[in-house]
């Protein structure tokens, strides 16, 4: 039987020893399901007592993990279970396969089982908050109340924690986007009134909402990307945008749902089209999601990060200047140098510490 108010893990391997080692580990913290095989595991993924998170194993005869990691991520019922590999392969090219094929993340065998312990529980947290904040959207969609803000914010500060240098950026960075649209509101008078900018200040907390799907060795990584960290580390943006689309999708007029999605998406994306994640170029950047680029990167370049140093005002609002018509829209970057010294005061009076 079961145990109540446990998260349900399903361990899947075609060694019967791994299972039972596995279950020994888990059991007194999770309630346990098992497989040896890969049809057996689609069915327990998809019966009634449906499991939190999947341990899997990749090579098993018959269907091996990677097929059964498709099939799960392509089934609408069990899409949102993350999965982990636990595998023997230990390739830079079997992890990089693993990632791609729908894994969260990726432990080889032998195992460590405080790893494994670690893992299992960041997961099942992520997986806890991206739910709880799926559920908090849907209920706001008649209006939104304060209460209702208040929590989605705590849930994307939570989302961002997980990146420890990143202090008050979702304050700082919600300010500089209500600063830049009410500067150019005359300027995009078909765009912008008071609704745009009071969305977009509750909306631009959810811009890195999709960083929740990405590994720590990534996402915290104090050096620079590889090229394939880097490709994933860039997922972020369409991943956020589809936890967003699921709510969207069903309450089309809800104004700051369609924007939070429209800038988690398109906040990397540039001027000249060299963005990500869709290479949009000009005006096929949103313009909430332009917008947030420029506070966005204002922030990052000031900020202190694992990688780098602060930079100063002065030498920021160079990079930006530098970048107009390239990385910026050239009526961004005119509307910041205008409201500068408002960010400067923002970042003085919001600096961490």
């Amino acid at each position: 039987m079961q145990a109540p108010n446990k998260p349900t893990i399903l361990i899947v391997d075609d060694t019967p020893t791994n299972i039972r080692v596995l279950m020994e580990l888990l059991k007194g913290d999770y309630a346990i399901l098992a497989a040896t095989n890969g049809p057996k595991a689609l069915e327990l993924a998809r019966g009634s007592k449906r499991p939190d998170l999947i341990l899997l194993d990749i090579m098993m005869d018959g269907m091996d993990g990677y097929e059964v990691c498709r099939t799960l991520q392509n089934q609408p019922e069990t899409a949102s279970i993350p999965v982990i590999f636990i595998t023997a392969l230990s390739q830079e090219s079997d992890e990089k396969k693993g990632l791609s094929t729908g894994a969260v993340d990726y432990i080889t065998k032998p195992f460590r089982p405080e790893i494994v312990k670690a893992r299992v529980n960041t997961h099942l947290e992520l997986k806890r908050y991206r739910d709880s904040l799926e559920d908090l959207v849907a209920e706001q969609v008649e209006q939104i109340a304060a209460s209702h803000l208040a929590t989605i914010f705590a849930l994307s500060k939570l989302a961002e924690s997980r990146d420890d240098d990143t202090g008050k950026h979702l304050e700082r960075t919600q300010i500089y986007c209500k600063i830049l649209a009410e500067h150019l509101r005359d300027t995009f008078e078909d765009q912008i009134d008071d609704d745009f900018i009071e969305t977009i200040f509750h909306a631009s907390p959810l811009h890195d909402i999709g960083k929740v799907s990405i590994p720590d060795a990534v996402l915290c990584k104090p050096g620079k990307l590889t090229s394939e960290e880097f490709e994933l580390m860039k997922t972020h943006t369409v991943k956020g945008a589809e936890t967003l689309q699921k709510t969207a999708a069903t309450y089309t007029n809800n104004n700051y749902l369609q924007m939070g999605l429209e800038i988690a998406r398109s906040h990397h994306e540039k001027w000249d089209g060299s963005g990500y994640p869709n290479g949009l170029r000009g005006e096929e950047i949103p313009l909430e999601a332009s917008i947030m680029a420029v506070a966005d990167v204002y922030d990052a370049l000031t900020s202190k990060r694992c990688y780098k140093e602060a930079f100063s005002h002065e030498i920021a609002k160079a990079i930006i200047l530098e970048s107009r018509g390239s990385h910026f829209d050239p009526r961004l970057v005119d509307a910041f140098l205008a409201v500068e010294q408002e960010f400067n005061q923002v970042r003085a009076r919001l600096q961490e510490g």
